[in-house]
């Protein structure tokens, strides 16, 4: 049922809808099998954490304990709320592949660009 997706991990998006909706960033993490993705510093949500103690503690003998309060989390977006920014032309774009042939002559799949005035490979 999963299907691939064609946004990688360090590709730059742009989140078309929700409340971050124009803003841009790098994905951090991508999971093909939820179809989600994380965009650094996007869609921010807060959650109250309890102080805890650290599973391994120094060896002092002291345990170490991690602060509670409110801390500001990135949450997974679906992979269809973003596109992905063409390097070439800054702007977002759908995502094609094509055969190139690569130095050694051997054939290779690559994304492409499907801008009508682009068509500029994506991976470098």
């Amino acid at each position: 049922m999963a299907k691939g997706m064609k946004i990688r991990k360090g590709d730059l998006v742009q989140v078309l809808s929700g409340k971050d909706r124009g803003k841009q960033g790098r994905i951090i993490e991508a999971d093909p099998g939820k179809g989600r993705v994380m965009v650094e510093n996007l869609n921010l949500v807060k959650k109250h954490r309890k102080p805890r103690p650290l599973k391994d503690s120094s060896r002092m003998g002291q345990t170490q304990i991690q602060p509670g309060g409110v801390i500001e989390l990135t949450a997974p977006l679906p992979v269809s709320s973003v596109m992905l920014v063409c390097p070439t032309c800054n702007r977002p774009s759908r995502v094609g592949y094509e055969f190139r042939e690569d130095e050694k002559g051997r054939r290779v799949k690559v994304r492409v660009c499907k801008r009508a005035d682009c068509g500029e490979v994506l991976d470098r």
